[in-house]
């Protein structure tokens, strides 16, 4: 009896191995699969400053690289436009003195049938962050790393400096973000 209960399971779970499809299968993502809310933690190192007038960009590199932790909710419109609020900390303290959340921030997002995408982030201060993304976990989980990072002025303790006269300031940054969709009360009641 219990040799035919085990054969039962495993052609049972056979079966449904078998027939299991992906999360997201080939032209199943677009800009409506993020409709909602999102938390995101990001880390990582801000380098120095990229000389994109060459290829591949140089970096004129930081004596020690800055340390940057944060995190972020971000509201995804379903259309590819969102909105954001962060707090962050580079080396150990708060970014630019920065004592709350900064909820002026905007952008937009595409995404591609294969669950890859691009975001792009614009802040009050002038500073621009594109990324590259994965959807993954049926579009409850993004994986992101900042591609480019542009900033109004940016000084380096080498004496390499850019600033809004010579068109902003390159970064060389190396800072990953995961996401995770949070309870959006709204889209629980409409569903």
């Amino acid at each position: 009896m219990f040799r035919k209960q085990i054969v039962f399971l495993s052609v049972a779970a056979t079966g449904l191995f078998m027939s299991a499809q992906p999360a997201y299968s080939s032209g199943e993502c677009s800009a409506s699969t993020l409709n909602g809310t999102y938390s995101f933690s990001a880390h990582g190192e801000l380098l120095g400053i990229l000389d994109t007038s060459v290829s591949p960009p140089a970096l004129s590199p930081l004596t020690t690289p800055i340390v940057i932790d944060g995190v972020a909710l971000q509201k995804f419109d379903g259309a590819g436009s969102f909105t954001r609020t962060d707090f962050l900390n580079t080396n150990g303290s708060p970014r630019g003195g920065q004592t709350a959340f900064n909820p002026n921030q905007h952008g937009t997002y595409a995404v591609n049938p294969d669950c890859t995408g691009t975001m792009h982030i614009v802040y009050d201060s002038g500073a621009i962050l594109d990324l590259q993304m994965v959807l993954a976990n049926d579009a409850r989980t993004i994986k992101a790393i900042i591609s480019a990072e542009t900033v109004p002025s940016f000084p380096t303790s080498s004496g390499k400096t850019c600033d809004a006269s010579t068109g902003g300031c390159s970064i060389g940054v190396q800072v990953s973000l995961d996401g995770q969709r949070t309870h959006d009360r709204d889209r629980d009641r409409d569903h």
